[in-house]
């Protein structure tokens, strides 16, 4: 059964708590002390609007560690070819926009509501969520954006206009995060999309372990 958190305490109930679903908290609110303390034990905001904010540290947990990903030889050849630019931290608002407004298959609406956006915005701001971007002929076509903690990076949503766009986009960061000693990609949850590019379930405790050796650094 899920725990109602305290509005004056960054606490939260250990994650063993959660239900089958993996629903661990609910309340609180969004400040970014909050936000922080949840991803350091593995815990993410996740929740639609109307609802109250519901917090997730789901059993098994979905990951992609960089060293694994998987570019098929379409993937390669487009990467090679140049199609897309990406930059990184080079337009995060309009990232993290154009993720709130895309439509996704089996859902009403979009659970980044004004206040995840400010939110995770000001995240931004102070060096923990970060932004990939991917461009063609000049135009913001795909990207996604997450908080990277230490060698950890918590994958949060991304987005498409083009064909392929965000698989560039997620493809170059995976490689580069691993070049630059990155050993863990949060997905949080499964997605077939995801999964052809070699994310994988591993247990929680498991994924807890990782966090404790590798999420212990600030963002940047």
């Amino acid at each position: 059964m899920p725990v109602y958190l305290h509005p004056d305490s960054f606490e939260f109930p250990s994650v063993e708590y959660a239900d089958s679903d993996g629903l661990l908290a609910v309340g609180g609110d969004l400040r970014v002390e909050r936000i922080l303390a949840a991803y350091r034990l593995g815990i993410f905001p996740w929740f639609n609007k109307g609802e109250p904010i519901l917090w997730w540290c789901p059993d098994p947990r979905f990951v992609l560690f960089p060293q694994k990903v998987h570019v098929s030889k379409n993937m390669a050849k487009v990467l090679r070819g140049g199609e897309f630019e990406i930059t990184q931290n080079t337009n995060f608002e309009g990232v993290i926009r154009a993720c709130a407004k895309i439509k996704r298959r089996g859902q009403r609406g979009t659970w980044l509501i004004p206040e995840m956006i400010a939110a995770y915005t000001e995240l931004h701001r102070l060096g923990y969520a970060q932004s990939i971007e991917a461009w063609q002929d000049g135009k913001l076509v795909g990207g996604l954006y997450g908080i990277k903690m230490g060698r950890c990076f918590f994958g949060e949503s991304m987005f498409s206009e083009v064909t392929n766009a965000s698989k560039a986009a997620f493809l170059t960061f995976a490689e580069n995060f691993s070049e630059a000693g990155g050993v863990l990609i949060d997905c949080q949850v499964h997605t077939s999309h995801l999964e052809s590019l070699g994310a994988e379930f591993i247990p929680r405790k498991n994924f807890l372990l990782h966090l404790g050796l590798h999420a212990t650094d600030s963002g940047g």
